[in-house]
């Protein structure tokens, strides 16, 4: 992918945002954030995201109460974290769930989305001046109120702005005003991205429909001219607020996304307008006060988590998944997005629920927290290798026995511990009592010099072998080498971790049969260095 770009920053450098996201009503309840304190402890968090409600700020109209913020603040800083704010405002997950009484109260004001049958959705309406107004006041104040209150320590990182935004219930506002935009021709500037962007799915949509230059919105689209005609007034109206906040004070933005993509279904059944794959680019042509447009994963399948990943990793958005699954296949599938597709930060929703009631992890979140562990042991790598093709994900699809990487200089086997293969001579942890204990195997190998390797994860080893020059001749001494698996000699491997400056610090030197048929690696031993001789 070539050169990242870094959004998140602290003190002026690169910052991997890692950690988790509280529940949607956390941050009503401070006492309850005790839970999720320690949880995010327990997962190695550097960076937690909460709530900020619309509807707790500003409970009359002009009235404005961030008090709350204090406490957010002060719980972050005490547990040596950095905070993403996610601001509940007109939408949360395609809703009007988060807005003040006064704004829910009065629909003749602040108008609703219209369903197709007639009947108002719970959904405030982009069309709506009044609805744009009153968030773009509100988010105003917050971003003055975190100025005022953080612009020193500088504790907060990033906003999201809005949640899951769209239209849960309808492809579109079925309103007078809003039939009558539909009705009307599409905006010339939009044709004239959509003409220049061959092979997006809007020009694909748009050719279908005989790549008209004038039209309105089901002339120039077709079936899909609802959502798209949503998605790019859902996107103006989102920009006008960011805007509107950067003016305040400046920090990066993000849209968070409710993918669209499982079980083929229709627009309006996601949150429509909102910005999945298929309106992406409308989002990245339209809204220049966003920084990144996120999609949260919480997709089981591998096949449908990389699709996600590959359509929001791009060269004008970097892959960030602000919301993922607390258990389950998540434990390996975050390592695609590190290694895969160079995400540049990564949370898990619902932190708190990790742990039980006497505070320890749950046994089905904590394969994902080790995983969080172990990234969190990566990241001086991941912001100096992403984007260079030396970070590689290990992830055990269901019945793989072994993957192989195509190394500088190398040809990396790894073998996987509950594999058919044997184990590895001089495995210290102790042997489960049968396969099926073992988890399967995930992580990273981040290749730093022509013969340096960074092991993460488990539980898996890596054979490394050398690739023949590809002018050489192929002596049968040399064949006979290559036919034995011999493998090259380690001038070093170490357990260990790296500073936030990147220096190496080791705590274990291993020689002997801790060597032997390749290196190991489990979420017990940590970081491991490996160098080659050469």
């Amino acid at each position: 992918m070539g050169e990242i770009k870094r959004v998140f920053t602290v003190d002026g450098r690169p910052f991997f945002p890692l950690g988790g996201q509280t529940h949607n009503s956390s941050g009503y309840n401070l006492a309850g954030l005790e839970t999720a304190w320690k949880a995010l402890e327990a997962i190695g968090a550097n960076t937690v995201e909460i709530p900020v409600y619309w509807c707790q700020v500003e409970p009359e109209e002009g009235q404005f109460d961030f008090s709350v913020l204090d406490d957010l603040l002060q719980g972050a800083r005490d547990h040596g974290l950095k905070l993403i704010l996610l601001w509940f405002g007109t939408w949360k997950n395609g809703q009007i769930e988060y807005a003040p009484n006064w704004v829910k109260a009065n629909p003749a004001r602040f108008r609703r989305v219209i369903g197709p049958a007639g009947f108002p959705l719970g959904v405030l309406s982009s069309e709506c001046r009044a609805n744009f107004e009153a968030d773009r006041r509100a988010f105003s104040a917050l971003m003055r109120a975190v100025r005022d209150k953080d612009a020193q320590q500088k504790t907060i990182i990033a906003v999201q702005v809005e949640n899951e935004p769209g239209i849960l219930g309808s492809d579109r506002d079925y309103s007078s005003e809003a039939t009558a935009t539909f009705h009307a021709p599409v905006p010339a500037e939009l044709v004239s991205q959509v003409a220049l962007h061959p092979g997006t799915p809007i020009h694909q949509a748009w050719q279908a429909a005989g790549a008209r230059e004038t039209g309105n919105w089901p002339e120039l689209f077709g079936p899909h001219g609802g959502e798209f005609m949503t998605a790019w007034q859902i996107a103006q109206y989102i920009d006008g607020v960011a805007a509107a906040g950067k003016a305040v004070y400046h920090l990066p933005m993000t849209i968070n996304v409710w993918i669209g993509e499982q079980r083929l279904r229709l627009a309006g059944e996601y949150p429509a307008g909102g910005a999945v794959a298929k309106v992406l680019d409308i989002y990245k042509w339209f809204t220049p006060h966003i920084d990144i447009i996120a999609p949260d994963i919480y997709l089981a399948s591998s096949a449908g988590y990389r699709f996600e990943c590959e359509a929001y990793r791009r060269p004008d958005n970097p892959l960030f998944v602000p919301e993922s699954g607390r258990a389950g296949s998540n434990a390996r599938h975050m390592f695609y997005a590190l290694g895969t597709y160079d995400a540049i930060g990564y949370f898990c929703f619902g932190v708190e629920s990790m742990l039980d009631q006497e505070g320890n992890l749950r046994p089905e979140s904590a394969p994902v927290a080790a995983s969080f562990r172990a990234a969190r042991l990566a990241i001086p790598l991941l912001l100096e290798h992403q984007g260079t093709g030396r970070v590689h994900a290990i992830v055990q699809e269901e019945n793989a026995v072994e993957q192989y990487l195509d190394l500088d200089g190398y040809i990396g086997e790894v073998r996987y511990l509950n594999s058919d293969t044997p184990y590895p001579r001089g495995y210290l942890s102790p042997r489960p009592a049968s396969r099926d204990e073992i988890e399967r195997a995930r992580g990273l190998v981040i290749q730093t010099g022509a013969h340096e390797f960074y092991l993460v994860g488990g539980p898996f080893r890596v054979l490394f072998k050398r690739k023949p020059a590809p002018d050489a001749e192929l002596t049968p001494q040399a064949a006979a080498r290559l036919l034995a698996d011999e493998l090259p000699d380690y001038a070093l491997v170490e357990e260990g971790y790296l500073d936030e400056d990147g220096g190496w610090h080791a705590s274990h030197w291993r020689n002997g049969d801790e060597i032997t048929g390749g290196v190991w690696v489990d979420f017990r031993s940590g970081l491991v260095r490996v160098k080659i001789t050469h």
